[in-house]
């Protein structure tokens, strides 16, 4: 039989409230737990945060925080981003740089769990096959990084300036010489030693960034590293289906499937059935199944728990789609909306905007969710569900909260600011 159809067929050990499965999703995300006094997480509070959920997406746009920043904050609230800074760009890293969910900052062991992912790369990679027609160009920068590393794409471009009579003789201009940089760091030579002040990688040679412990670390077997990136996103999801494990480092279905049947076996995960949903979950062995939860945070678009669409309409009856690349005239919610939660459900969104120059933090819509969406909610007034008196006021809070963390002096919420909350929200915050 197929691992396919092994975990197709695995025994049901439970059945699982959607209720349940929520308040053990947002556990799992470390969401549910109390927050460190404003400004005073420290770099142990950052460790259990990215032990926790195993990755922060990077990604460039920076409408609100770069989108690294904020899954820190939900779980932490106002704390000092330059914890991140040091864990990404000082030796002994905690964080490097990898396409896991997209491009992303993972610890270095997983980082080496992504080596087969380096070697396809190497194998059949874009680039590769593009600068096979440059002989020569990838080992002369490889050789720059060597020499004068860490070093941006930028300032590469500068030092190429420099060798102009290797230049003339290899005939190579400035766009192979930056694709041969993407080359070398998809195959793993070069990584990332930090990020510049305009968010440009500083690339350097891999043994110079990762920590010597991991890079004397065997590299694993490629079914090992798939079924250990499975384990990891188990844990970071609490319960999840296949598709679900599949999506979080972006993973073949037929390979997940392999890994979560052994996981299976071993009885790491759990088979259960969650009332509702048409297809098998399976729930992490030391996941918690709180019967409450008192969670508060504003969800980026980039957050892990907003990773997989489909997930969250299924659990929480919310039809999410990052709209920054949506056509204005087709947007539903805004330009860059962030789903709020409290307790365990997804109450509204709000399009926010940090407005650096006018010293504000605007609000360019807020809308309530319906509770008649959410799977297990029997009526609107149900207690499980808070009061709209509630979600505004604890909207308001936390986005005083983000205003002052990203040092900005008001919350302002604009006349024409479109959805429902937007005149509460509006009377609620003092801008």
């Amino acid at each position: 039989m197929s691992s396919a159809a092994e975990v197709a067929t695995a025994t049901v050990v439970g059945t699982m409230t959607p209720g349940q499965a929520r308040r053990t999703a947002v556990a799992a995300q470390g969401l549910d737990r109390p927050r460190p006094a404003p400004g005073t997480a420290t770099m142990a509070h950052l460790q259990r945060v990215i032990d926790r959920i195993g990755l922060l997406q990077i990604d460039s746009v920076n409408v609100l925080a770069r989108a690294h920043l904020l899954p820190v904050f939900s779980r932490l609230g106002p704390y000092d981003t330059a914890l991140l800074d040091r864990a990404s760009g000082r030796a002994p890293r905690r964080l490097v740089e990898y396409w896991a969910h997209e491009a992303s900052y993972v610890p270095p062991r997983t980082y080496q769990l992504l080596r087969w992912r380096m070697e396809q790369h190497r194998e059949r990679g874009h680039w590769g096959r593009e600068l096979s027609h440059q002989p020569g160009l990838v080992e002369a920068v490889r050789d720059l990084v060597a020499e004068h590393g860490p070093v941006t794409a930028r300032e590469l471009h500068t030092l190429l300036g420099h060798e102009r009579g290797r230049k003339e003789h290899w005939g190579w201009n400035w766009t192979p010489a930056k694709h041969a940089l993407e080359h070398l760091f998809e195959i793993g030579e070069v990584a990332a030693a930090g990020r510049s002040s305009q968010f440009e990688r500083a690339y350097d040679l891999t043994e110079r960034v990762l920590p010597p412990e991991v890079l004397a670390s065997p590299v694993p077997e490629r079914s090992d590293a798939v079924r250990e990136l499975v384990r990891i996103a188990a844990r970071a999801h609490g319960v999840a289906t296949l598709r679900c494990l599949a999506d979080y480092f972006r993973l073949r279905s037929d390979a997940t499937a392999r890994a979560v049947a052994e996981l299976v076996e071993e009885g790491t995960l759990l088979p259960v059935r969650v009332t509702g949903l048409d297809r098998a979950a399976y729930l992490h062995a030391d996941a918690r199944v709180p019967r409450r939860t008192t969670a508060r945070a504003l969800l980026a678009p980039f957050d892990p728990l907003v990773f997989e669409r489909r997930r969250l309409l299924d659990l929480w009856g919310m039809h999410y789609r990052i709209e920054i690349y949506t056509p204005r005239a087709r947007r539903t919610h805004g330009y860059y909306v962030l789903p709020f939660l409290l307790g365990e459900h997804l109450v509204a969104r709000v399009d926010l905007k940090a407005d650096r120059g006018g010293g504000v933090l605007r609000v360019r819509a807020a809308h309530a969710e319906s509770p008649g969406d959410v799977p297990g909610l029997v009526r609107s007034g149900s207690a499980a569900w808070p009061t709209a008196d509630d979600v505004v006021a604890a909207l308001a809070a936390e986005l005083a909260e983000v205003a002052a963390w990203l040092g900005l002096d008001d919350v302002v919420v604009d006349e024409d600011a479109g959805g429902d909350l937007a005149g509460e929200l509006a009377r609620r915050t003092p801008g």
